[in-house]
């Protein structure tokens, strides 16, 4: 689907249509800040959650869908079906940190591991001055408060890849499969990151998952993590530091996956591999209508060029040039 709309000026640009993934909601609003400051197309996103915006993809509601995790291989046979018989490719335009978001007066520093954080979220720790998390925060003194893990309601994209990082970073402690359904036991839930974030905010004890700039929006404690290699706090670079080492399932194809596995056991000093790599699930050919992958080619490529200042302050991370360079030859196929 594409539309014209009149912008400022009298003048007429082409719209591109997307929906889905909240984790990539903020950045995408600045893209299209980016794109009508350029004279570019108006980019209309709304963040429904990866699945609504998938479904809306694959019934040829939107040029895009956005999307935390990859189709499912079912859905990749819907997705040939509707790009005309061509294959759909994942495109991860955007990359943001997933901060472990706490409200909890008087800690300002909170250390956790993996193996900790599953049994937080799966009720196996209930207060915030178990032994196991003293263990990790000497000399800090953690009140008996009751850990109130807050969990996404919704079918989301950022509950997949948050349970598949515990799947493979603590498998002794989290025993559920991956899923976009949250799988842990008890908690309280809330709907999309903005429900997550202020839900915990309200709440003396509460903990969850959130992409960083809905942590930050709300002013919440972020946790640092030790991956293995000791605790990491959560930043612009060592968010980057992981990303430079991100690599793809099939590296010989446009399609590109992100390896999931390497990135969310990597141990690298220094770096915070639970990072969120949402796409934007896009036709490689096949639109209806012929102005669609052109548009999508234009307003992705100043994306890349024009679009990465000031995403640190909305909690991503700016695209590195060499991690770019390896989108752009399915950004030039896109036809």
């Amino acid at each position: 689907m594409l539309a014209v709309s009149a912008c400022g000026g009298g003048s007429d640009s082409t719209t591109i249509t997307g929906e889905g993934s909240t984790a990539q909601q903020k950045a995408m609003e600045h893209f299209g800040k980016v794109l009508t400051d350029k004279g570019g197309a108006v980019l209309d996103y709304t963040g429904s959650g990866s699945g609504d915006g998938i479904k809306k993809f694959l019934a040829s509601d939107v040029d895009f869908a956005g999307s935390d995790s990859p189709l499912k291989p079912e859905e990749v046979v819907k997705a040939k079906a509707r790009c005309g018989g061509n294959d759909a490719w994942h495109l991860p335009l955007v990359a943001g940190p997933v901060a472990i978001a706490y409200n909890l007066q008087g800690v300002d520093d909170l250390k956790l591991s993996p193996t900790v954080i599953a049994k937080i979220f799966d009720s196996k720790i209930t207060t915030w001055n178990d032994k196991d998390i003293a263990a990790l925060n000497p000399g800090v003194k953690l009140p008996s408060t009751k850990i109130v893990p807050v969990h996404r309601s919704d079918s989301s994209g950022t509950t997949d890849n948050f349970q598949k990082f515990l799947e493979l970073a603590a498998p002794k402690a989290w025993p559920y499969e991956h899923s976009k359904e949250f799988k842990g036991t008890g908690g309280s839930a809330a709907s999309k990151s903005t429900g997550v974030g202020n839900t915990v905010k309200q709440t003396e004890g509460a903990v969850t998952y959130v992409e960083w700039g809905f942590a930050t929006e709300n002013k919440l404690g972020v946790a640092s993590v030790d991956f293995g290699s000791g605790a990491v706090k959560l930043t612009a670079d060592s968010a980057a530091k992981a990303l430079d080492s991100v690599t793809f399932t099939n590296p010989d194809s446009k399609d590109l996956v992100v390896d999931s596995k390497a990135l969310f056991t990597s141990k690298t000093a220094g770096a915070y591999p639970l990072l969120l790599t949402p796409y934007s699930v896009v036709c490689s050919a096949g639109y209806s209508d012929a102005a669609t992958a052109p548009a999508l080619r234009e307003a992705f490529s100043t994306i890349l060029a024009d679009g990465q200042e000031g995403l640190t302050e909305f909690g991503y991370v700016p695209l590195p040039a060499g991690y770019q360079a390896k989108l752009k030859p399915t950004i030039d196929a896109l036809k």
